[in-house]
């Protein structure tokens, strides 16, 4: 080892190659230094795009038009500066009106919290606003029906309901004066019953054009009643059971003597009166005043009154003859004739039994007797004896069939 470090040609070659090794670590370095410089001071271009615009001035004695909402903000500078801050976003643009009068103003769009080391570009850089007297007013709703020549068959809307009725329109002063319509909207296709809907309001103007101004509340409630189809119709009043001996009916009397049902129109259209009334006579013993349901027919929707009152007076049955009352033959074809043979003369005596204030007013022309001979053909027949009078009178008849000879014409 000795012998080999006094050689001079191995200190010759160790100390180039030591030269060397100091030459590029030195070199290395330098590029280093350089590379790194030139990174740091290096500058680049980025947009910002949707920033938004605030707006300073008095909102609440104010209104502005002209302000954009958003602008696109160009950034150029350092790296290390323009990416977080294109990214962070946390910069301000504004624009500042504190200080102008009403009216027509172009304004410059201003920035802070952005480094003084970056060039900042905005578009628009400029704007043309609009500064005016803030107002608000108090406007009626009015409701626009939508569809009605839609609505179902027979069915109609009737006044609207709106709560609140009233609401606030506040906006710039001139363009407050211009409102002419305050509107919300209900579609009434194929409504049949009551409809309850929210509604957004909308302000107009004399030509129908939809006006920027603000409401409150911008929704209202509206309740439309939906009239049903209706139609008046009588009732029958059904008896069952029997008066107690020795009373008659004078009269039964409902008051209201029709009642008025409600449903689609095709199902009322084909009501002529409403069944299911019935009275127990077995019951009544005295002047009686009953108050009833009345029944709601298949299909109906509603019935107007759902009660109805129905007034019953009796009195002591009392009889009262009628003598010699025809009979008449119904149903007898033109070709044929009939002939009575029992009674012979084709009249009865007979009594009727009733309330003495009905029994007084009737005359013998109030009375039928017939024979129905729609079904006989020629012979003799006993055919039975029906009677047609007042109502609320029991009939007592010598003979309860009538012996005839039919036989055809010569």
């Amino acid at each position: 080892m000795d012998k080999l470090m006094n050689n001079p040609w191995f200190i010759r070659i160790f100390s180039l190659l030591l030269a060397l090794m100091i030459y590029m670590s030195v070199n290395i370095e330098t590029q280093s230094n350089s590379v790194a410089k030139n990174t740091v001071g290096k500058t680049d271009v980025e947009t910002v795009t949707e920033v938004p615009v605030v707006a300073y001035y008095d909102q609440e004695n104010l209104v502005v038009s002209g302000i954009p909402k958003f602008v696109n903000v160009t950034l150029e500078g350092p790296k290390s500066i323009l990416k977080p801050t294109a990214l962070q976003r946390d910069f301000e643009i504004y624009v500042d009106l504190s200080n102008l009068e009403l009216g027509t103003h172009k304004v410059p769009l201003k920035y802070r919290n952005i480094s003084d080391k970056l060039r900042v570009k905005i578009d628009p850089a400029t704007i043309t606003v609009v500064i005016d007297e803030r107002v608000s007013r108090d406007f009626p709703v009015e409701v626009d029906f939508i569809n009605k020549n839609k609505i179902a068959d027979g069915y109609s809307p009737e006044q609207p309901i709106v709560k609140p009725n009233l609401v606030k329109v506040t906006g710039a002063k001139n363009i407050v004066e211009r409102v002419a319509l305050v509107k919300a909207r209900i579609d009434l296709r194929n409504a049949e019953e009551t409809i309850e809907r929210e509604s957004r309001v909308t302000v107009y103007d004399r030509e129908g054009n939809v006006l920027p101004l603000e409401v409150e509340p911008s929704v209202v409630d509206i309740t439309v009643p939906i009239k049903s189809p209706s139609k008046t119709v009588p009732f029958k009043i059904n008896r069952k059971g029997a008066l107690k001996k020795g009373l008659s009916i004078v009269k039964i009397e409902a008051v209201p003597n029709e009642v008025t049902i409600f449903g689609p129109k095709a199902r009322i259209d084909e009501i002529e009166f409403i069944d299911g009334i019935t009275i127990n006579l077995d019951e009544i013993t005295e002047n009686t005043t009953l108050e009833v349901d009345v029944p709601l027919p298949k299909g109906v929707k509603a019935v107007d009154p759902g009660k109805i009152k129905i007034y019953i007076e009796v009195e002591k049955e009392e009889k009262r003859t009628f003598e010699d009352v025809p009979i008449q033959i119904l149903g007898l074809s033109d070709a044929y004739t009939a002939q009575f043979l029992n009674p012979e003369d084709g009249k009865l005596t007979i009594n009727a039994l009733g309330a003495p204030s009905v029994l007084h007013s009737i005359q013998t022309e109030d009375i039928e007797l017939y024979l129905n001979v729609s079904e006989f053909g020629i012979g003799e027949h006993e055919v039975p004896i029906e009677v047609n009078g007042p109502q609320n009178i029991q009939w007592e008849l010598p003979q309860k069939r009538a012996k005839i000879k039919i036989a055809k014409k010569e």
